[in-house]
């Protein structure tokens, strides 16, 4: 087999320099993908190279799809449920590798990667697997046959590939397989689509002409390994301080309500997901939201309950909104409820009740600036009154320097009590754009004061305690503790067996020494 590139390019060849080269494999297809700087681009050229196949091998693989297609029967909760998805999906590989064996008479690599070819056309996206699978990329947008699908790259920013979905028939084909996986449908009748692949993958589709240069799907890729407070502190990533994740650490302890607000792909749901790897493992966890993204550590799995919200049928029957899940889980007893974003007044009036009936809950909104945020709560449409508010402890914004690639956790602060004129807010750090550093603005007056009523902590004591936590935290960053699941095992010595953790993070010792 010989590589090629996913569409032929023009015989012109304009200057071009390599920036990145590295391998994906997607259910053993290998893809080689090249990211180059070229010449009267504007934005650098994401190349995919894959193996390529010859006509009469091609012919053959696509004879066997109707074959195979009959010998290995789906049945629809093996389409609808991710579990059982994955487990069909796995047979039917199998299955595959006999038939293309015997068929083929081929080598054993060529058996795989033909077999993953296949797989993909059958059960997966076609080309678009290759895509999905790169790690690198956080967006995969088709916009029409015309043009070629873009990607968003970590490093790079938004990318020209040189793939291309041939017809507008099958990227509608494509949206609409996507759509009958998970209970959702695509038409001309309702021609835009909020979807999601199994893997988690958040997926918007619309039709033209609705969209007018033709179908598009987006793809917002779902991090295979969530981030802790450890990816967002290395010093290459430099997203937030240690002295920040120290103080959120401190609120999560302690069951202290916060909102996370920022841009769009600011980095909202990671920074929330980073801060329940803090909840100790003895809590009752309700996550609510429209597209499963949340992932907890092991140490939480037993009593975490993810509930997802789901959209009408054709019909207009059938629709659990997140406001129906928000009443629902206070019935279940939950220590901390987690709620994926706050959009409507219903679902903030659901998260305030939720706040002043004893319950810790997290959630996230669209909003820039700390002022943002209260504008948005306090005014239509979702005008909360003002003394509701007050049941919120934590403002964090996140911000996404596009210009320069980076993202930063922008403002952190407290609110404090709301008078009739306005809601008065405490900011404790911020971000300091020129020099790229974090500097703390205000000392705490509400968090300090509602720990010292409730746990009897003095002021002294507290910033003790911050400064341990501040300790674990570089003795995690030293050792590069980023798995989530590690990460929670930490957690679950720190709350469980304090003393030991403390005596390997004073000593300086391995996390082998807890960890194994």
């Amino acid at each position: 087999m010989e590589n090629s590139t996913a569409e032929n390019t023009s015989s012109a060849k304009p200057k071009k320099r390599l920036v990145d080269s590295y391998i994906v494999i997607a259910d053993n297809v290998p893809a080689r993908i090249s990211v180059w700087n070229v010449d009267q681009e504007t934005v650098p050229i994401y190349q995919i190279e894959t193996p390529r196949i010859g006509r009469a091998t091609a012919a053959v693989l696509d004879s066997m799809i109707e074959e195979l297609a009959s010998k290995v029967p789906v049945e629809v909760e093996e389409i609808i449920d991710s579990q059982k998805a994955r487990e069909h999906k796995e047979k039917f590989l199998h299955h595959i590798e006999t038939r293309v064996k015997e068929k083929l008479g081929c080598t054993d690599e060529e058996k795989l990667v033909f077999a993953g070819v296949l797989l993909h056309k059958m059960f997966g996206l076609g080309e678009i697997e290759v895509l999905v699978a790169d790690n690198m990329l956080e967006e995969v947008a088709v916009n029409g046959s015309k043009e070629p699908v873009s990607v968003y790259h970590k490093h790079y920013g938004w990318c020209k590939t040189n793939m291309f979905i041939r017809t507008e028939t099958d990227i509608y084909n494509l949206s609409s397989q996507i759509g009958r996986k998970v209970g959702n449908e695509i038409s001309s009748l309702n021609p835009i689509m909020d979807s999601h692949l199994l893997t988690g993958d958040r997926v918007a589709s619309t039709l033209f002409p609705i969209s007018t240069l033709g179908n598009t799907i987006t793809i917002r890729r779902f991090a295979r390994n969530p981030w802790t407070a450890i990816h967002f502190l290395d010093p290459a990533i430099n997203t937030i301080s240690k002295e920040i994740v120290a103080f959120l650490w401190l609120a999560m302890q302690y069951e202290l309500n916060i909102m996370v607000a920022g841009g769009t792909a600011s980095g909202k749901t990671s920074m929330l997901n980073s801060l329940c790897t803090f909840i100790p493992p003895k809590q009752r966890v309700i996550s609510i939201e429209d597209t499963r993204e949340l992932y907890l550590p092991k140490e939480l799995h037993w009593n975490w309950v993810p509930l997802n919200s789901r959209l009408p049928n054709p019909e207009g029957h059938g629709a659990v909104t997140m406001l129906d899940l928000m009443v629902a889980s206070l019935r279940m007893r939950p220590d901390r409820i987690v709620v994926g974003e706050v959009r409507r007044r219903e679902q903030a009036e659901a998260m305030f009740e939720a706040m002043h009936t004893g319950h810790s809950v997290y959630a996230t909104m669209h909003a820039d600036t700390v002022q943002q945020v209260k504008r948005r709560l306090i005014e239509p449409p979702i005008a909360v009154p003002k003394a509701e508010i007050e049941a919120l402890h934590l403002i964090l914004i996140q911000y996404r320097d596009r210009r320069r690639g980076k993202r930063r956790t922008l403002e952190l602060a407290e609110v404090l009590a709301a008078t009739t004129e306005d809601l008065e807010v405490n900011y404790l750090y911020r971000w300091q754009p020129r020099t790229d550093a974090f500097m703390k603005v205000k000392d705490s007056i509400r968090v300090y004061d509602d720990l010292n009523l409730h746990t009897g902590m003095t002021p002294g004591e507290i910033n003790e305690d911050l400064k341990e936590k501040q300790k674990v935290l570089t003795w995690m960053l030293k050792n590069n503790i980023k798995d989530i699941n590690k990460f929670g095992n930490v957690m679950r010595y720190y709350y469980k067996e304090y003393d030991i953790l403390m005596d390997v993070v004073n000593k300086n010792l391995t996390p082998e020494r807890i960890l194994g």
